[in-house]
């Protein structure tokens, strides 16, 4: 289990957060601030989630099987899901003790001590938050992304608690402490609600924009003359798994052999710019008469239209299930 970096990388991050719950606790004990409580209740959220997510990560790291032929991935967005649902239970915890105490206040003490263990875990929290964040980028995990994202909240969190300690410490209006507070629980509240949206996009599958263009940009550098046109492209994510889904145009006459080559050579250059976990589906479709004028195979014998215009691929074209042409000839045919 502890051979696995990124389970690694998430228990350092749940060690990390049980210190910072008590010292955040310990400061809400010292100073009986509603303000400083906010950060201290989001700790436990930190802890909950940290936990689903290293069950997450272990069981997204099992290989496909019968029951699971597209692998676990999918439990990353609901570990992202249910961290989100945490942080607005929260939000909403804070949020209705807030509301309380703007009604009934109650003295606040040693606001100092408490301004100092909150700028420390504030500052903890966001190296770890940006830490985990990058390396799920790197290793292509929401579960870490999502949980980095957490704790940089969690660090912002704190900064606007520090703020509002200094404005409680300096004009002693006790009111402050619950207004600031009902502030940040609103924050809480939002980037919960932000969390739990990306989730649900996962789980959907919705279209993945910015993958899609990333992935548009590199094979428009790479590709070759002989690859007519990729069109019906569709692309979803298993947690650090790449699923890829396309036609691809073709000169008619090629072999069997010869499609399947091209088809490889797509394949494999994808799979450099993504890492090795891609899994390419490819259909390969031969090209139509129509689609001599924008081929741009020079040596090609079996051309009965000339070159004509070069057509880029674009999000409009690459994901629509048609074979690219020009407008008006494919008026004309379809």
């Amino acid at each position: 289990m502890f051979k696995n970096r990124l389970f690694r990388i998430q228990f350092f991050a749940l060690i990390i957060g049980v210190v910072l719950m008590i010292v955040k606790y310990g400061a809400y004990l010292l100073t009986n601030s509603n303000t400083i409580l906010t950060d201290a209740l989001e700790s436990i959220v930190n802890i909950v989630a940290a936990l689903f997510a290293l069950y997450s990560i272990v069981l997204a790291a099992k290989p496909e099987d019968e029951d699971h032929p597209y692998g676990h991935g999918k439990i990353a967005f609901l570990s992202a899901g249910l961290e989100g649902f945490l942080i607005i239970c929260a939000g909403l915890i804070i949020l209705g003790k807030s509301i309380f105490t703007l009604f009934y206040p109650h003295e606040i003490s040693q606001l100092e001590i408490g301004a100092v263990l909150i700028i420390v875990s504030g500052f903890i929290n966001f190296i770890v938050g940006h830490y985990l964040e990058k390396e799920g980028e790197r290793s292509r995990s929401i579960i870490l992304i999502a949980d980095g994202k957490h704790l940089k909240t969690d660090a912002y969190t704190s900064l606007g608690i520090l703020v509002g300690i200094v404005v409680i410490y300096v004009t002693h209006k006790l009111w402050l402490d619950s207004t600031i507070a009902i502030l940040i629980s609103l924050y809480i509240i939002y980037s919960g609600g932000q969390l739990i949206r990306k989730s649900l996009k996962g789980i959907m599958d919705e279209a993945d924009e910015t993958l899609i263009v990333s992935l548009l940009e590199y094979i428009n550098q790479h590709r070759k003359d002989t690859w007519i046109d990729i069109h019906n492209m569709r692309i979803i994510q298993y947690g650090s798994k790449l699923h890829v889904d396309c036609h691809m145009t073709l000169p008619w006459y090629y072999s069997l052999e010869k499609a399947h080559d091209e088809a490889d050579e797509l394949d494999k250059s994808i799979s450099q710019l993504h890492g090795e976990k891609v899994e390419f589906f490819i259909h390969l479709d031969p090209c139509i008469e129509a689609q001599c004028k924008i081929c741009c195979y020079a040596e090609c014998t079996k051309r009965r239209h000339p070159f004509e215009k070069k057509i880029e691929w674009t999000m409009d074209n690459i994901t629509k299930n048609r074979k690219h042409g020009l407008q008006n000839d494919f008026n004309k045919n379809h």
